[in-house]
C-alpha cells in the first residue's frame, strides 16, 4: 500500500467523540516514498505542509534528521487504530482558519469543516463565500482555492466491525434513554 499521507485515528477514544468536538485525529503520519514505512509527524501544521506539497516534494525518511529507511517504522499499519488516508496536495488552511477532520460516530464517514476567523464552522465553499461577502476585510486572504472539503478515505479493513457495532448500539441506547426521559 503506497500512500502519501495518513491520519490514523485511535478507536475508542478520539474517534468516538461527541458532536461538537474539535477533531477526530489521534496522530499524523506520512509514508516514505522509498521504503514505504510510516513515520509520525509531530504537529498538524507540519502534516498540512507535507500534504500540500506532496506531489512536488515527495517525502523520504532521509528528510527527517537522524532517520533513514533502515530504521524501524514509527507506527505499523495495522488494525490497532482506524487509518484514514488523506489526499495529497490539499492546500494548507489560510491564516486564521483551521481545517477540522471529524469522524462520524458510526465510523463510516468523515466530515470536513473549516473554522473561520469569527469562530464559526464552514461546511461548504458556499459558507466560506458567504463569510467573505459579510466580512470583506478577508477578501484578499481567503480565496476559494485555499479550501478543500475533500474528505479522507477511511481504510475499511482497519475499522473493527465490533467497534462500529458498539458505537451504533450505544447511539441506539442513547436515543432510547432520551425518548423515555421526555415521556
Amino acid at each position: 500500500m503506497s500512500s502519501p499521507a495518513s491520519v490514523p485515528v485511535s478507536p475508542g477514544s478520539s474517534s468516538q467523540r461527541k458532536r461538537g468536538s474539535t477533531e477526530s485525529v489521534g496522530m499524523y503520519a506520512v509514508q516514505c516514498c522509498e521504503c514505504y514505512k510510516w513515520r509520525t509527524v509531530p504537529t498538524k501544521d507540519e502534516f498540512e505542509t507535507l500534504r500540500a506539497n506532496f506531489t512536488d516534494d515527495p517525502w523520504f525518511c532521509s528528510k527527517r534528521p537522524d532517520c533513514s529507511c533502515e530504521d524501524p517504522a514509527d507506527v505499523e499499519y495495522d488494525s490497532s487504530r482506524i487509518w484514514v488516508i488523506d489526499k495529497p496536495n490539499i492546500p494548507k488552511p489560510p491564516p486564521k482558519t483551521e481545517r477540522l477532520v471529524i469522524m462520524r460516530g458510526d465510523l463510516t464517514k468523515m466530515d470536513i469543516y473549516y473554522v473561520l476567523p469569527n469562530g464559526k464552522r464552514a461546511r461548504t465553499l458556499g459558507d466560506v463565500q458567504k463569510f467573505v461577502e459579510t466580512n470583506p476585510e478577508y477578501k484578499d486572504s481567503l480565496s476559494a482555492e485555499s479550501f478543500s472539503f475533500t474528505v479522507p478515505k477511511i481504510v475499511d479493513e482497519t475499522v473493527s466491525h465490533s467497534s462500529a457495532r458498539k458505537t451504533k448500539k450505544a447511539k441506539k441506547q442513547d436515543k432510547t434513554i432520551a425518548s423515555s426521559s421526555k415521556n
